[in-house]
């Protein structure tokens, strides 16, 4: 399958924030041109949130035609598949232990981690929303993405700029 416009494919994942007295979960949802269409803290695993920052995408961005994740429970609920179900959405799911079937999410959490939350340790959850948030920002905005020419994510999302070699580049790496 060739990826060739924002808004095809999407992904989704879960990652932990140590903070000083424990755990956060951070989940985003991010669309295969890298940008990070939005993301949310909890203090627990929950679906809920899941399914909160799901619906907060929808109602922003419009429906993709995939949505991949991983076969965390969160994501094989009755709840979150039925959200996708409704809008018409195709549902992708990562074989178990490949996490190479996600990997520009993988990838965002590698970066995230060790640009961000490896290099401060965050107190609370303000803090560690507050900084994560600056720095998604920053990826999304201002960081440029080789795979892209040197372009951000929101200009490749917004289509800013047309460039040869995308989709098929976007294809290998699916691969």
């Amino acid at each position: 399958m060739s990826v060739t416009k924002p808004n095809q494919v999407w992904c989704t994942d879960i990652t932990y924030i140590r903070i000083k007295r424990g755990f956060l979960y951070l989940v985003a949802i991010m669309d295969w041109h890298r940008k990070v269409l939005s993301w949310r803290l909890s203090n627990t695993m929950d679906t809920r949130f899941c399914i909160e920052t799901l619906d907060e995408t929808l109602e922003t961005y419009g429906t993709p035609e995939i949505f991949n994740t991983d076969q965390g429970s969160q994501f094989t609920s009755f709840d979150f598949t039925n959200v996708l179900k409704d809008h018409g959405i195709k549902i992708s799911m990562d074989g178990k232990g490949h996490w190479m079937d996600n990997v520009f999410i993988e990838r965002l959490w590698r970066s995230l981690k060790y640009k961000c939350v490896y290099l401060n340790a965050f107190e609370n959850g303000n803090q560690a929303r507050n900084q994560i948030g600056s720095w998604i920002r920053h990826y999304n905005e201002t960081r440029p993405h080789s795979t892209f020419a040197g372009q951000t994510p929101d200009e490749v999302y917004r289509g800013a700029k047309n460039f040869e070699g995308h989709a098929s580049h976007m294809e290998e790496k699916a691969a």
